[in-house]
């Protein structure tokens, strides 16, 4: 599925989601809520180094945890384990190496309605590792860049909620080859996920 199919069936299924729930569910209340999701990664794969660098995307597990300061403002901590990819040059598998990818934002979640839309704004950043190249080729091992992002959630009773996300995030490293800077290639994924949670 290319990415406007993607967020097309996620918005189709909050919107199914949503419908399906009566009002009353959203006086569910709690300073904190966990989160566990499947998240898709598309990656732009915007390349400067003359190698036509891409990875692969690919769908893994996250959690993360959001803390209300306020009814409205609350900052969201996503978390996973490192993920493995493979790195490829003009198509071909030239290697693998492993990301993790933390993200902290902080965000306004609208109120007064039987779901909780929400818009985040913060910062991300990407540690490499297991990095696997042909020899002479690296990359620097870290990240910083910017995080935004919006979603819903839908309370379904009991603090349990539904939950939809997407977010755009800055990730990019410097490649080099036998010690020349080749240029930078950004990974800047487009972030996909759904799942459950509970708020207390």
């Amino acid at each position: 599925m290319n990415k406007r199919c993607q967020a097309l069936a996620l918005a189709a299924a909050a919107a199914l989601t949503v419908a399906a729930l009566p009002a009353a569910h959203a006086q569910d209340s709690g300073n904190w809520i966990v989160r566990a999701r499947a998240l898709h990664l598309d990656s732009a794969d915007k390349d400067n180094t003359g190698l036509d660098l891409s990875l692969k995307n690919k769908t893994f597990p996250e959690v993360d945890v959001t803390y209300f300061f306020t009814p409205n403002i609350a900052a969201e901590l996503v978390l996973t384990y490192p993920q493995k990819h493979d790195l490829r040059a003009g198509g071909d598998k030239i290697g693998s190496l492993k990301h993790l990818p933390p993200t902290l934002s902080l965000q306004y979640h609208f109120t007064g309605m039987s779901f909780r839309p929400y818009l985040g704004a913060g910062i991300n950043y990407t540690r490499f590792s297991s990095v696997d190249l042909p020899a002479g080729v690296d990359i620097d091992r870290s990240s910083w860049g910017l995080a935004l992002g919006a979603g819903v959630d839908v309370p379904v009773g009991n603090g349990w909620l539904v939950n939809v996300d997407v977010k755009k995030v800055q990730i990019r490293t410097d490649v080099s080859a036998a010690g020349a800077n080749l240029g930078s290639f950004k990974v800047d994924p487009l972030l996909f996920s759904v799942g459950f949670g509970k708020r207390f």
